[in-house]
């Protein structure tokens, strides 16, 4: 890599960087830069850049992915449970659980491409939610979650004299409570750190590899390359950003469910994908606060606060507007989302990131002599 793409890419993660760890300031102005919803908006982005790495680069699209989210909330939980409410062993034992589940499983549904694969992948999160729910009940607490309990051994803190806690117990950072914004940042820091890794992947020769897999992974066979090992890596590394999202689900709320392992939790990152940009570094980090932020604001309006919104209108037209506009939100929100996953597919097939693109070139200068070469064409 020249000196030239080198600045460009730590450019571009320097203001990535600034631009997340500035979210609570800029998205005030449109209700969302309060921790919770700030949380979300970055932990999803690392479950959709990781998702990215293995649909985005190898054209591989799993419907399984919800399962090494769960995974990974359950190691964290467990961690807490046994070790102590210290979040840097809950994250690194969460990465690597997912990460082998994510081997095994791979080793098995890599065997096939396309549909096949895509099917295989939802089976498997399927099972795993099943025995989440029912059969590994004394090790997820079925339908209830796993949560932690001060009868729980702890054992390094108890080791270190911080077992007996009077009130609810809360995750740390080496004293720093994750809560509020303490907990976004240590998010944003993971996400900047991921997204990172995830833009090195991409450019390095692995990614090249994955990409050369998505355009013609048949022709790669026939010359005799053997695609099984990029593919099994990249569902791994991809299986492991999974976890990590699932860890600080779990971090920042020290609860398990078996609901994160359904397949409506897989679907969610594939739309984050998509409506983001496929195969685009910041496409999933911006479909997925999209998403999140879709989820938040339409799902809390009901009548009265649509009501209440079009109170500046006469009293018929209110009526009118609230029965039109009521199934799209509260509890229907999502076919406000459908909507828009509509829209951006039917007229940016690219996602965002390719309507980005498409603005940034109308107001872009034509290059000298561009006006010239159009003319002569003519």
């Amino acid at each position: 890599m020249s000196k030239k793409d080198l600045s460009v890419e730590y450019s571009t993660i320097l203001i990535f960087a600034l631009a997340i760890l500035t979210m609570p300031i800029w998205l005030s102005p449109i209700g969302a830069g309060y921790p919770d919803l700030l949380q979300k908006f970055v932990i999803y982005g690392i479950f959709a850049v990781g998702f990215n790495i293995l649909f985005g680069l190898t054209g591989y699209l799993s419907f399984g992915h919800a399962a090494f989210l769960g995974i990974g909330s359950y190691a964290t939980v467990w961690s807490f449970k046994l070790l102590g409410m210290n979040v840097i062993p809950a994250v690194i034992f969460s990465i690597i659980l997912a990460g082998s589940f994510a081997a095994l499983i791979g080793y098995i549904t890599l065997r096939r491409s396309g549909i096949y694969f895509s099917i295989l992948t939802l089976a498997f999160a399927q099972m795993c939610y099943n025995l989440a729910y029912s059969v590994l009940t004394p090790i997820t607490n079925g339908e209830t979650g796993l949560r932690v309990l001060k009868t729980d051994p702890r054992i390094f803190d108890h080791l270190f004299g911080r077992g007996q806690v009077d009130g609810p117990l809360l995750t740390d950072l080496f004293g720093i409570h994750m809560t509020g914004y303490p907990g976004f940042y240590f998010c944003a820091i993971l996400l900047i750190i991921t997204y990172y890794i995830a833009m090195r992947i991409k450019r390095s020769p692995f990614g090249m590899m994955l990409k050369a897999i998505k355009s013609n992974q048949t022709r790669m066979n026939y010359t005799g390359f053997n695609t099984r090992p990029y593919l099994q890596t990249a569902f791994i590394i991809s299986g492991m950003y999974a976890g990590l999202a699932g860890s600080l689900l779990a971090i920042t709320d020290p609860l398990a469910g078996a609901e994160r392992m359904q397949w409506t939790a897989s679907g969610e990152v594939v739309l984050m994908t998509i409506l983001g940009g496929v195969g685009t570094s910041l496409g999933p980090v911006l479909g997925a606060g999209l998403i999140k932020y879709f989820e938040n604001i339409f799902s809390s309006y009901n009548d009265n606060t649509l009501h209440a919104a079009l109170s500046f209108m006469p009293d018929w037209l209110n009526d009118v507007l609230t029965i039109i506009i009521s199934p799209f939100v509260g509890s229907g929100w999502h076919l406000t989302l459908g909507a828009l996953f509509m829209i951006i597919i039917i007229f940016l097939p690219g996602g965002i990131m390719e309507g980005m693109g498409r603005i940034i070139q109308i107001f872009k200068p034509n290059k000298p002599g561009g006006s010239t070469k159009t003319a002569s064409q003519g």
